[in-house]
Parts: C-alpha cells; structure tokens; sequence
C-alpha cells in the first residue's frame, strides 16, 4: 500500500474542522444518568481454566440501558495487593474471545478486564457472548458486520451510543473489583477499542490511555480518505439514501473521538500507521491534536492497519511503567 494521506510533516500541523454539536456534553451527560440508574449488577464468577499462572472470571455489568455486557476478567496468580487494571476493548466485529487469546497484560503484572462489544464477535477471533438487547432483543445477538449505519438517523438510538455508553460503564465496573487500585484504570484498544478507548477517556476519569491506531476520529474525513469498510459502510448507505446525509453526519458528530479528545486529561499514547487504509493517518493524528492531556505519538512508516502489532504494545508497557515509576 502506497502512501494515500498526508505526508507525516502535513500531519504535524494537521487538525480537524469537523463540527461540534453545541449540546454534545449536554446529550452524554443526559445518555449516562440515565444508564447510572441502572444498579451496575456485576458478578464476578470464576472459571475453571487450564491456565496456570493466570486467574479467569467470568464478569457481566450493565451497559447502556442495563443490559448485561460480558468481559472477562485475568488476573496474575498468586499475587496480592491491588493491581492496576487495562480495560481492553475490541476491534471491529471481534468478541470477547477465549481468556488464553489475551494473556500479555497479566503476564505483566496487571489485572485485565476485556469488554465484549455488544452484538458484535462474528467477523474475526473466537466469538462474541453479548446481545444488543436494547437495539433489537433477541435478534441483537452477535451478528456479522456492519454496525456503522445502525440507527444513524438519530443519536438516540444509533449503535455507538450504547457502545460507548458500555465502555465507560467497563470503567466503572473495574473500579468495583477486588483486589483493584482504583486510582491506576487504564483503557485500552486497538481500531474501534482505540476508539472507545478515546471516547472512555473523554467521558470518564482514567489514568491513561493506550490507543492503537484508534477508529471513529475524525469521522468525516474517514468517510473521505478511507478506501474500505468500515467507514464505507456510511459512504454506501449515504450513496442509496441521499436524503439522509445531513441526520446520519449529525450523529456522527457526537460519537466523533476528535470531540471526546478534546475533553480527555489522562497521559496517552497514540499509534498510526502511515499506510493505514482503515483509520487514515490523518483521523489519529486529528483525535491526537485535539486530546487535552499529556500525550505521545508513535508511527508506523511502512505499516497498514496492523500498525504495530506487538511492538506497539511492548511501547505501550513501557509507557505505564515510566508513568508509574
């Protein structure tokens, strides 16, 4: 893939126009009273896992209108203490998973709470366990992507306002743990995760963040640079329903991770690849420019979506434990 965006000089001085709905604190504030009315229910109940060096639970808390999410939760055996905790959360289309699919975080000395993504886990990975009750019952079970267009006409009712909703509601779940140091809740992802990861943080109190190539920033421009799904996914759906392009972009402005950047304070570490056709460079380093605390920024000249993989995450160890020594 051959460079298709800005040049990484074009993209030091790069920063987003994308509007900012005039009540956009106004309408989330409004989207998390009413989920923290819902009583946060979490259970916790341990698995029986073949692993030897790592504790499994099996958690459900209430997400967006007190639906039951799924996570599991690993935890290094054998040591005591509170430990600070990474909230992950998923790529697009991908679950959940298998508790042995993700074991780094504790093998590095921190609990881990990974979020399932409601109605999602069917696209890649071993699966998804988490319905999307509130966006259509029993046929909101994990389904094949896309997601993009579901109940765009309307920030009430679009899909990533329950999504989002989730993630903060994960953060607030993994304070309630045991055995947690509640003051050191990291969120983290890789795409879409790097996208909640950022709106979490925007929404909430966090003690870092680790976006990797983060997806839903800078949403517009995506739509425009971003030769495959899933920001062509609107782009289909805009192309049939030309009627509908002014309501579908007024809801994407308040999922929009430029807007909950600007409002995030915690240290963060954000990755782009350089040839990215997913998350153009150019909508990570939008999100980067406008988040209001410490921050970093590592890139990936010769890499697509994958970005850096695990390089990327060995940095992102790192960066925790300088903030923390």
């Amino acid at each position: 893939m051959p460079y298709f965006d800005l040049s990484l000089q074009e993209l030091a001085s790069y920063r987003s126009v994308a509007p900012e709905p005039a009540d956009f604190d106004a309408r989330w504030a409004t989207t998390l009273a009413e989920t923290r009315r819902h009583d946060l229910a979490l259970t916790v109940t341990p698995v029986d896992s073949v692993l030897a060096t790592v504790d499994v639970a099996d958690v459900t808390f209430a997400g967006f209108g007190g639906d039951p999410i799924r996570a599991w939760l690993l935890r290094p055996r054998g040591i005591s203490g509170d430990l600070p905790v990474v909230v992950q959360f998923n790529g697009y289309g991908g679950g959940r998973g298998l508790p042995h699919e993700r074991l780094s975080w504790s093998a590095a000395g921190y609990a881990h709470l990974i979020m399932d993504t409601r109605g999602q886990g069917s696209a890649w990975g071993s699966g998804g366990h988490t319905d999307d009750a509130s966006g259509g019952g029993a046929a909101g079970g994990p389904a094949h992507p896309g997601y993009m267009t579901r109940g765009i006409l309307d920030f009430d009712s679009y899909y990533y306002r329950r999504v989002i909703t989730d993630a903060v509601r994960a953060v607030e779940a993994a304070r309630a743990l045991d055995g947690i140091d509640a003051d050191r809740v990291v969120v983290a992802g890789t795409s879409q995760g790097g996208g909640l990861a950022v709106a979490a943080a925007g929404l909430t109190d966090v003690a870092a963040v680790l976006a990797d190539v983060p997806f839903l920033c800078d949403i517009e421009r995506g739509m425009d640079v971003a030769d495959s799904d899933p920001y062509q996914e609107i782009c289909r759906y805009l192309a049939v329903h030309r009627d509908h392009e002014e309501r579908a972009l007024a809801t994407l402005r308040y999922v929009d991770g430029v807007h909950h950047a600007a409002r995030a304070t915690a240290p963060a570490l954000f990755s782009a690849a350089l040839r990215d056709p997913i998350t153009p460079p150019s909508t990570v380093f939008a999100a980067f420019h406008a988040w209001g605390g410490p921050k970093e920024m590592v890139t990936y000249r010769f890499n697509g979506h994958e970005g850096g993989d695990q390089y990327q995450w060995e940095r992102q160890a790192r960066f925790l434990q300088n903030l923390w020594s």
